[in-house]
């Protein structure tokens, strides 16, 4: 997953704006406690998201993978006052973490935290969305993809995690997972009704500007 060598990944990331103390929190608390810990956004990602945020000051966020909610925070803070950030996830044995976090944070009015099949979920959601983040199950980001497009607003932004998959994009026998990556990348990359950007960051951080519908 990590890509730059480690003295100029820690040189980014010390010339990068600082982690507020909760998410420092939340990422101790997730390397030292739950499973798969390296799904963690982390600091310089997170920045990233933040920043995207800040720009658009989306009314509404949607967020496909929750996992201990770090990415949910950074995309929250450029909300628009009144601003909703709907998040989804299927691992019911981190809501309660999760959602004492957003407590904490004094962010639960802010935040509607779904836990169930967003395949089921995304088809019942009503709003306009100005700001997407896909990061879960890698063998349906195009499902994601197709579900929430129709929900985002022309010049809305569209942002899927993980697309290097581990530099594995480029094996010539691909697994499931790496196949459905490659699959993704490709039909958003042949995709006229967005602009798109796969950035290097991290594991790679598909970026998509909708353009028409």
């Amino acid at each position: 997953m990590e890509f730059l060598p480690e003295d100029i990944a820690n040189y980014v990331g010390s010339h990068t704006s600082a982690e507020s103390d909760l998410l420092k929190k939340i990422g101790r608390d997730t390397h030292a406690n739950i499973l798969k810990p390296r799904m963690l956004s982390g600091h310089v990602q997170g920045r990233f998201l933040a920043m995207i945020s800040h720009f658009l000051k989306p009314k509404n966020i949607l967020e496909v993978g929750t996992y201990t909610g770090y990415s949910a925070f950074c995309l929250a803070e450029g909300l628009a006052e009144g601003g909703k950030l709907t998040t989804i996830d299927i691992n019911e044995e981190l809501e309660s973490r999760v959602r004492a976090y957003f407590q904490q944070a004094g962010l639960s009015e802010k935040i509607d935290y779904y836990i169930g099949n967003a395949m089921k979920i995304i088809p019942t959601l009503t709003q306009e969305f100005d700001l997407v983040f896909i990061d879960a199950d890698k063998e349906n980001y195009s499902t994601y993809y197709d579900l929430i497009f129709d929900k985002v607003k022309v010049g809305g932004v569209i942002l899927a995690d993980n697309v290097l998959w581990s530099g594995k994009v480029t094996n010539p026998k691909p697994d499931k997972d790496t196949r459905a990556i490659v699959e993704f990348n490709a039909k958003v990359n042949s995709d006229s009704r967005v602009e798109n950007l796969l950035l290097p960051l991290r594991d790679g951080i598909m970026m998509m500007r909708k353009i028409s519908g």
